[in-house]
């Protein structure tokens, strides 16, 4: 592969024909069922979430000119489950649509995304019947029908389609969750921890599979991000309120070493997930990043180093990189400060899909939490993270950093009493279905949270 091919390998561009198509079909839904658009609009008050980032799948009646109208908006790949045809958007981020000669012609359903059906009847004080066993790996209920439209709630566990896995047992999806939830993350040696992980990984494969596995992962990731990040707390408050969870979760950050990033890459791979697009920030930056995706789950991750230009293109996902540099970027020290974002530190962030400013004034009127300025501002993608956690740093960390000559004495001495920043909440509002990132953006808000420039008083 040359190295042009290598760096636009994924060039994600706007898609209006297939937004159109979406918004199209989630108006007429909104207009023709009142409780929906009540949902729409609370969804926004009170969570500040939009209705269309949560739709699931678009379920209609086969028809062959609606079909080459799907077709023509982007909609290509084509698989079989349960009966329907699903067509799936790999240009940008569009929920799939499953056709069925069953379904009367001239009908819409549109199945919402949650994380758990139960937590969203509840929320939303709903008596309807579940489909599915609780733990399985799809559980839906109807929640509103009229003239021929249909509202439902899905969740979905490391399931594309209608077929899940009946084998799967109750008692194992909890024992691998636990054990995700309890996993080795303070161990003396790092290589060791990241293998006693895949053996986590291995064991809930061999379980309830891969993609499953894959969900209940990143589950306890959310989970152990959040006990160290007050804005995640507050916002996930706010969406239990409407009871859908982080099923608008965007993607995964995590920041590694130099030494660790291949051992990063290649859990990520045991979990299902493939190299996407790479970053590099510039020359002055020194850093870069690997996105990678795994398409059964549809997570992502964002997965930022150091590392230098001439280092690009090689395969340093898989193969590491030699030597070590003389400073530490943003990222070697954010992990000299705090440990590994795979392992003590917990993710750097999670990015999840918003109303923008919506987001960005309630959470600071609501929670007193504040919004950093955005670092990308675009029609289509809009970014800005919240300002962020402070968190205390280990001494031996820091004697360590001032040892091998990483940070001052006057730093030393500040990380000390004050501490360094951790982690954030990322908000992003995602428009005409754009998958990419802003690599400028991206590059600036590195520089901007560099731990040496956030010393105390900057943020709290």
């Amino acid at each position: 592969m040359s190295n042009v091919n290598l760096l636009e390998q994924f060039k994600w561009e706007c898609q209006p024909a297939a937004e159109n198509f979406v918004s199209g079909k989630v108006d007429a839904l909104l207009s023709k069922i009142p409780q929906a658009a009540v949902l729409a609009e609370r969804l926004k008050d009170e969570a500040s979430v939009r209705f269309i980032d949560m739709v699931d799948t678009i379920l209609l009646h086969r028809d062959d000119a609606q079909i080459d109208a799907i077709r023509a908006a982007g909609w290509t790949r084509q698989n079989e489950s349960a009966g329907f045809t699903i067509l799936t958007n790999e240009l940008g981020l569009f929920p799939p649509i499953a056709i069925n000669t069953q379904q009367p012609r001239g009908t819409v359903c549109i199945d919402l995304k949650v994380e758990f059906v139960s937590d969203f009847l509840a929320a939303n004080d709903l008596q309807r019947d579940v489909v599915g066993e609780p733990l399985s790996q799809m559980r839906s209920a109807v929640l509103h029908e009229k003239d021929g439209f249909t509202l439902a709630a899905i969740e979905r566990h490391g399931l594309r389609g209608y077929s899940p896995d009946l084998s799967i047992k109750p008692a194992d999806v909890l024992s691998v969750l636990e054990a995700f939830r309890l996993r080795p993350r303070f161990v003396e040696n790092d290589v060791d921890a990241f293998k006693a992980t895949q053996d986590l990984i291995d064991n809930g494969i061999a379980k309830i599979g891969r993609p499953y596995t894959c969900d209940l992962f990143f589950a306890a990731e959310r989970e152990y991000w959040m006990k160290r990040n007050r804005a995640a707390r507050a916002q996930k408050s706010r969406q239990d309120r409407r009871g859908i969870g982080w099923a608008n979760h965007d993607h995964h950050t995590y920041r590694s070493s130099r030494e660790a990033f291949p051992m990063l890459v290649s859990v990520f791979e045991k979990l299902g997930f493939h190299c996407r697009e790479r970053f590099y920030a510039g020359l002055e930056a020194g850093w870069g990043a690997q996105v990678m995706e795994e398409p059964v789950t549809g997570i992502i991750t964002f997965n930022d180093v150091d590392m230098s230009p001439q280092e690009l293109m090689g395969d340093f996902s898989h193969e590491g990189f030699s030597g070590k540099p003389d400073k530490l970027g943003t990222v070697g020290l954010w992990c000299g400060l705090h440990g590994e974002a795979f392992l003590q530190a917990g993710m750097h962030h999670l990015e999840a899909q918003f109303d923008f400013d919506h987001l960005r004034d309630h959470l600071e009127i609501e929670a007193g939490v504040k919004t950093m300025k955005p670092f990308t501002d675009f029609e289509y993608l809009t970014q800005a993270f919240t300002e962020g956690e402070r968190w205390k740093v280990d001494r031996n960390r820091i004697e360590n950093l001032l040892k091998t000559n990483h940070i001052t004495q006057e730093q030393a001495e500040q990380f000390r009493v004050d501490g360094a920043i951790g982690s954030h909440l990322e908000n992003l509002e995602r428009n005409q279905g754009f998958k990419g990132f802003n690599q400028k953006g991206v590059s600036e808000i590195i520089a901007a949270t560099d731990p040496r420039k956030q010393m105390a008083g900057t943020s709290r």
